[in-house]
């Protein structure tokens, strides 16, 4: 009985070997096809952590290696750890679609460096367009700095693009801020990757002719404009049309009115699908006046663009706006001297803040937008051409007809909300869809034939294909100032009190939008959702949490070890 007992025991114990061995190779095969195929199922609402379709077909047809460097590493609060695995995350599940295209990697960039090393590395960043952050961390004895640099480098085929992780916005928490950012990384990502992989950029013509703004209050557009496209200047006054080879012209707050030949060339250029970003002010508000007579009027520009905008589905309005959700400006104080002067900031209606509310990928999960003497403007009824308001003004806004007396004096009396009683007054609209030419019907046969058998390029009465542009009515949005000790400021920068706007990025986006119908994007439009824990049930019921989270688990735990060795002894003794 021992000898057969004893043989029982030697083949229980090989076959428990073979059983771990066994175990053992279908774990390490599991993990080798987990590395190379895996799959995740996103439970979450808003779809966080599913690439949308553009990104997914662009990283597909990737033929070359992106290398991406991150430089989130290293010990950071944990709103900034959450940023840098969200980043890891969303690289990750680019290298599913791409395998070996997209290669990553985190580093610290100052570890190990000396006080002139990282002073010559400050440096290099700020060529390349990368401002360090300056963190300051609250301990429970006193506060530390910590200097973060919340970007990413994008490499391929020789070329490079910096990549911003960290989204500032105006009004929102550190947390609400960091949710931004991250529901903004595939987008970034996705969008440097194309644009470096795209071998010839797209050209882009910004039009002169009728008294637009060129000179140094445009530099910073076009200079950021050079570095993604070919950006040509041309006059509308030369030429018989405008080549179709610019995916995308810009009408930059004209101040000339155009004739019909303006107006035809630039109505067949939309017709034979381009794209056009109007900035149009219809009232002259000539500033400089108010350091003088602290007042002015305003006049009507006429620029004879009514009837072809209304054409394609919008009315420019001869009225301003006025906004409680505004700029400060610097009034003197009464009685200062003019050795001395002292100044009281005010707040000034006619420089309107735009909070964009729109989900649409051009100004979704978007700052702030700064505007200067804005007219409202209509969209009219057309169910070919579809509208889509980008921007608007707040709640408490009103309108005033031209002309317009604007004076300083209107910023000394406290302003009474129910005066202003239109609100949400649309200044930037999207229009989308087959236009219609507004020389339609209006031209002569005898043009109509020189055009088809002369110029070679026949007039068409409605485009082929669906066409879109924006139109902001305010001519400013786009222009920075010029400050004798700063020199040349970015775009949407207001030096009272200093602050910084998103109107380059707005920009940009309108201009990517209208060039490139890649969908990318599509990825903007994700909105993840923060959700906040309860605080006053978190100080109630944080102990019975305590014991859901940590006790619960520990009794299961020890439940099934009690039941395990219950029925296994039970088990011996009936074979013994």
């Amino acid at each position: 009985m021992a000898t057969t007992a004893s043989s029982k025991r030697k083949k229980q114990q090989r076959q428990a070997t073979v059983r771990i061995a066994i175990m053992l190779a279908i774990l390490v095969c599991v993990n080798m096809l987990a590395a190379r195929f895996h799959y995740g199922f996103d439970l979450t609402k808003e779809k966080r952590f599913t690439l949308s379709e553009p990104t997914k077909d662009m990283l597909r047809e990737m033929k070359g290696t992106a290398v991406v460097t991150v430089y989130l590493q290293g010990k950071f609060p944990a709103g900034f750890q959450r940023l840098q695995e969200a980043t890891r995350e969303r690289l990750t599940s680019f290298k599913e679609y791409a395998g070996n295209h997209v290669v990553y990697r985190f580093i610290d960039p100052f570890e190990g460096k000396s006080e002139n090393e990282k002073a010559a590395l400050y440096k290099q960043f700020g060529d390349k367009g990368i401002e360090p952050v300056n963190l300051s961390i609250k301990s429970s004895s006193d506060y530390t700095q910590q200097i973060i640099i919340p970007y990413a480098v994008v490499s391929y085929n020789g070329r490079e693009l910096p990549v911003k992780l960290l989204e500032t916005h105006l009004g929102l928490s550190d947390k609400e801020q960091l949710n931004n950012s991250e529901s903004l990384l595939e987008y970034k990502l996705a969008d440097a990757i194309h644009k470096l992989m795209s071998p010839d950029k797209a050209e882009i013509a910004y039009v002169m002719g009728n008294g637009e703004v060129l000179g140094e209050r445009t530099y910073d557009a076009l200079t950021t404009l050079q570095k993604l496209y070919r950006v040509d200047t041309i006059d509308l006054k030369s030429g018989a049309a405008i080549p179709t080879v610019y995916k995308t012209i810009i009408i930059n707050r004209p101040t000339v009115p155009f004739d019909d030949k303006d107006k035809f060339k630039l109505d067949q250029y939309i017709m034979y699908g381009g794209h056009v970003l109007w900035l149009i002010d219809p009232l002259n508000a000539p500033v400089d006046s108010l350091r003088n007579s602290q007042q002015f009027i305003t006049s009507e520009y006429n620029l004879n663009l009514d009837d072809q905008l209304f054409k394609y589905g919008v009315r420019i309005n001869n009225d301003l706006i006025e906004d409680l959700q505004c700029n400060k400006i610097p009034v003197i104080q009464e009685g200062s001297t003019a050795d001395q002067p002292q100044y009281d900031f005010n707040n000034w209606y006619y420089l309107p803040v735009f909070t964009p509310s729109s989900h649409h990928p051009i100004v979704n999960n978007m700052d702030a937008i700064m505007g200067f003497f804005v007219s409202s403007m209509d969209t009219i009824a057309n169910p070919e051409v579809k509208k889509t308001i980008l921007l608007e003004s707040s709640n408490y806004s009103r309108v005033t007809p031209s002309p317009v007396r604007v004076s300083l004096a209107m910023t000394k009396f406290a302003p009474r909300p129910e005066l202003f009683n239109k609100p949400f007054q649309p200044v930037a609209v999207l229009l989308e869809g087959k236009f219609q030419s507004v020389f339609q019907n209006r031209l002569a046969p005898s043009f109509l034939k020189v055009l088809s058998d002369s110029l070679k390029q026949p007039f068409k009465a409605q485009s082929d294909t669906t066409g879109s542009m924006i139109v902001i009515s305010d001519g400013d949005m786009l222009l920075n100032e010029f400050s004798q000790n700063q020199g040349m400021l970015e775009m949407g920068y207001w030096r009272f009190p200093p602050t910084r706007y998103a109107n380059k990025a707005f920009f940009l986006n309108c201009i990517e939008y209208l060039t490139d119908h890649s969908g990318l994007l599509e990825a903007r439009s994700k909105d993840l959702r923060l959700r906040l824990l309860d605080a006053g049930r978190v100080g109630k019921e944080r102990t019975l949490w305590q014991f859901v989270n940590i006790g619960i688990p520990i009794i299961l735990v020890l439940i099934f070890a009690a039941c395990y060795l219950f029925f296994r002894k039970r088990r011996y003794e009936k074979i013994k």
